[in-house]
């Protein structure tokens, strides 16, 4: 009996010996597998952000001028091209001008034969030949025959077609040997130096938004984002879809062209948003994320989906919440995983 009882005692401590040390080796290995780091750390609150309504248009000039002649007779001379940059007062197309030679010609010899008619009623009048009213006459013939000169002279200057203004000719309507006549288009002429965007807008917000206002206009094909102001506000709406035309005028800048396709941001009021440095982000793949603390203060990668870029931070739209703390820059290098010694606590 008592060697039974001895046998049991035995078994008994070894299997405690045993326990403790696989419990010893359990905390030993945890230990083990728990790195620390130290890094940056921030906890995210939500800030007010402005709030945007952005609807889509395109660059124009504003200032497009229609180049017409101001008489009639076949194109002779077309001096530009699409793409070609003019000055005010060059010389951009010559009409033929025979038939305009021919009315100057003949004006001319009736204004010569108006004034011999009229010096010899005078010499009459003064002779006392005839009466005033001949005289009068002749004098009225004489203007009449001036007029006519000066007019056809005008006529004949019009065979020369020149540019009003400094810009770049975008629209070429007739050629050479087309018949030229007053009032039909030739050419058209932008402003570069002169540019706006033309965009339409709700009327839900067509009350947020007044002239002057600042707008942020955004080119995707250069990548870049200009500063714009509200020019005009058509305060009436299309009849068709019921928007508001909005003209939002651009500084010059070398790389915008009219026809460019933008996109108008409209600060209409502010929102409450989750922002965190760009730097602090990991983006793999085309997918962001950081690394946030659990509530141990473990790194843990979470995925993240951002939205519109404030300066040199992003919003973060889905991802984190308000209180979340997100850490970067860990040395040695963060993983989840790791036990964070946090640098700083902003």
């Amino acid at each position: 009996m008592n060697t039974l009882n001895k046998k049991t005692t035995i078994a008994a401590m070894l299997l405690a010996s045993l326990s403790l040390a696989a419990c010893t080796d359990d905390d030993a290995y945890q230990t083990a597998a728990v790195q620390t780091t130290q890094a940056q750390a921030m906890t995210v609150q939500a800030q007010q952000v402005p709030e945007y309504y952005t609807t889509s248009g395109s660059v124009a000039s504003d200032h497009k001028v229609s180049i017409s002649a101001q008489t009639s007779g076949y194109i002779k001379v077309m001096n530009v091209r699409e793409g070609d940059k003019v000055k005010a007062g060059q010389v951009l197309v010559q009409i033929d001008p025979t038939d305009a030679k021919q009315a100057y010609l003949q004006a001319k010899a009736d204004l010569k034969d108006a004034k011999a008619d009229l010096q010899r009623f005078q010499e009459l009048l003064a002779a006392g030949a005839i009466g005033s009213q001949k005289v009068d006459k002749a004098k009225l013939r004489y203007d009449v025959a001036t007029s006519n000169v000066a007019r056809a002279k005008n006529q004949l200057s019009y065979a020369e077609v020149r540019s009003p203004v400094d810009g770049v000719i975008v629209e070429k309507r007739l050629s050479v040997g087309d018949l030229a006549s007053p009032g039909a288009p030739i050419l058209s002429i932008e402003d570069p130096n002169s540019l706006l965007v033309a965009t339409y807008v709700t009327e839900n917000f067509i009350s947020k938004i007044h002239e002057g206002d600042t707008v942020d206009i955004t080119i995707a094909s250069l990548h870049k984002t200009f500063a714009g102001t509200v020019r005009q506000v058509v305060q009436a709406a299309d009849a068709v879809s019921h928007q508001f035309l909005v003209k939002v005028a651009l500084k010059t800048d070398i790389d915008i062209h009219p026809g460019m396709f933008a996109q108008a941001g409209f600060r209409v009021g502010e929102r409450e948003a989750i922002l965190i440095p760009q730097d602090v982000m990991q983006s793999r793949s085309g997918l962001h994320a950081v690394y946030v603390l659990d509530g141990q203060g473990i790194a843990q990668y979470r995925l993240i989906r951002l939205g519109q870029t404030h300066g040199d931070s992003v919003e973060v739209v889905a991802g984190l919440q308000a209180g979340d703390t997100i850490v970067w820059q860990g040395n040695p290098t963060l993983k989840t995983g790791m036990k964070v010694q946090m640098v700083n606590g902003k």
